[in-house]
């Protein structure tokens, strides 16, 4: 049976969602993603304007969007205490056979029908007139509990389901749900039922391995982030031997140290005490960090700095271009700190630096390696539009550990900007850190999951903890273990896979691209 793919991505802005079921839509595995939204109000392909209750303005003001959807349907509330599910699947057998959607609909009502009895609701189950699930469908006062809305195509399915566990209820007055006004909508709670987000994500995805196949669960870790002083001590850990890099500091790297002190340079390879810096200074190799170095959010495992972060500097971009061409570069790397406090995320410097250095060095291949910029799609595609050899943007972690891990940012809304960067037709890599409490099957789920949104390369390195405010070390991954989850990544069709203990994203980044361009299997652009 074909294995499922069941995600709970904790909460994730409604666009990230879609963006990242497009992602998933254009490959052939089978996806369940479970989710919360923030407060959101989608009109479906078939809204009527007269049942949206309220102004974009009142909206706004109680901090709720208003979206525009390809779904069917009509209006539907997403918020807090709803659980939402997207199942991103194959739902024909045979290439080329029609959907049929009246079939597909009753299967996801079925398995919330059977999820729901199995939490102890009784009286569950549809009505003949709407679609979706309902208590007490043939009694004097039915209710719906969980609405229904999709889209197939190409055989394949997209949105799916909103049960309601315990929202807050006023939100549906807010709207005419799902076009329906002489029936009300009801939840989990208010039906007498006392249970967690956590139960229900169990019973479903309980179901759906047994309607759908085998499932692959991962979850976010719904812990609060180590942070507080009882997370954080003091330990001595001794690196094993294949950790300790030799520091070489020849005329080579004293040479390119001196240049990034002329240009007042930053370079990631110094703020954020890359094992590999000599190694790759020694070779005239190095990566840029732009808009500063102080970055806007506090990862656990990074060592550049998070205090208020300066203006950017518009003459920067310049500065890099000079440098790439002084230094001969046929390969440059150009990064930034995380900037939440501009409109753009940072987005401008990246595009402005890549037209810099094409200007100065046509024959000079770009590698971008981006923060998530918070998703915007504007701030992204500024990026995109001056077309990288290379888009990166690293996942950094598996995703239980995501909240401990990089708190401001989301595993959903990161594979959603490596879809958006595949779908504009980039060479699109993305890394990997291991050593921070993931397990091999994790690694294997998460490098499932960026080859499902079609990312062509991957790194793979060991985490080295920068100070002992940092998140500890809980495993040194030896070189054969690394070398196992790298070839499980292989198998999977990635281009080329970079793993190793002192891997790092950056790290043989021009003999990467050179490696993924060779491979058969490549196809960049698509």
């Amino acid at each position: 049976m074909t294995p499922l793919r069941v995600r709970w991505l904790g909460r994730v802005r409604y666009r990230d969602a879609h963006a990242l079921q497009h992602s998933l839509h254009a490959g052939s595995a089978d996806h369940l993603l479970l989710l919360e939204h923030p407060h959101v109000v989608t009109l479906g392909v078939r809204a009527k304007p007269e049942n949206l209750l309220i102004t974009s303005q009142q909206a706004h003001e109680l901090g709720c969007e208003i979206l525009e959807t390809d779904r069917g349907g009509d209006v539907t509330y997403h918020g807090p205490g709803q659980l939402v599910g997207y199942p991103v699947m194959n739902v024909v057998e045979k290439p080329g056979a029609m959907a049929d959607t009246r079939a597909w609909v009753t299967a996801v009502e079925q398995l919330l029908i059977d999820s729901l009895t199995d939490l102890g609701l009784e009286k569950v189950g549809r009505d003949p007139e709407y679609p979706g699930v309902w208590v007490d469908p043939d009694g004097p006062a039915p209710r719906k509990i969980a609405a229904i809305g999709v889209r197939l195509t190409r055989g394949r399915s997209m949105h799916g389901f909103a049960l309601n566990v315990d929202p807050d209820m006023s939100w549906f007055s807010r709207i005419v749900p799902c076009g329906i006004s002489d029936r009300p909508v009801t939840s989990v709670r208010a039906e007498g039922i006392t249970v967690s987000m956590a139960d229900v994500v169990e019973a479903v995805t309980r179901r759906a391995a047994e309607r759908w196949g085998d499932a692959d669960f991962a979850a976010v870790d719904a812990s609060p982030p180590p942070g507080t002083s009882a997370n954080r001590s003091v330990s001595v850990e001794l690196k094993p031997s294949w950790l300790r890099p030799k520091a070489v500091m020849g005329d080579d790297y004293r040479s390119l140290r001196k240049r990034m002190r002329s240009l007042d340079l930053v370079t990631v390879c110094e703020e954020a005490g890359c094992p590999n810096i000599y190694e790759c200074w020694a070779e005239g190799t190095a990566t840029f960090m732009l808009n500063g170095e102080r970055c806007t959010r506090a990862c656990g495992f990074c060592l550049v700095d998070t205090s208020k972060p300066m203006p950017p500097d518009p003459l920067e971009p310049e500065r890099v271009a000079t440098a790439v061409a002084d230094m001969g570069l046929s390969h440059a790397v150009v990064t930034a700190v995380a900037r939440d406090d501009l409109p753009d995320g940072g987005a401008s410097g990246f595009a402005a630096t890549v037209e810099a250095v094409r200007r100065r060095s046509p024959g000079t291949a770009v590698e971008l390696l981006i923060p998530d910029c918070k998703g915007d799609p504007d701030a992204l595609e500024t990026v995109f539009a001056s077309r990288p050899d290379v888009l990166n943007h690293n996942l950094e972690t598996v995703l239980r550990l995501q909240r401990s891990v990089r708190p401001q940012a989301s595993y959903a809304r990161s594979l959603s900007v490596l879809g958006r960067a595949k779908a504009a037709g980039l060479v699109t890599k993305s890394g990997l850190i291991v050593g921070m409490g993931e397990t091999d099957d994790e690694v294997i789920g998460a490098l499932a999951d960026l080859r499902a949104v079609g990312v062509d390369i991957v790194t793979i390195g060991q985490y080295l903890r920068p100070s002992a405010s940092h998140l500890p070390v809980a495993r040194w991954w030896t070189p054969a273990e690394i070398d196992a989850v790298a070839d499980a990544g292989r198998a999977m069709g990635f281009a080329h896979v970079e793993a190793s203990p002192l891997t790092r994203s950056s790290y043989h980044a021009r003999t990467s691209l050179e490696a993924a361009a060779a491979t058969p299997a490549a196809q960049f652009g698509t």
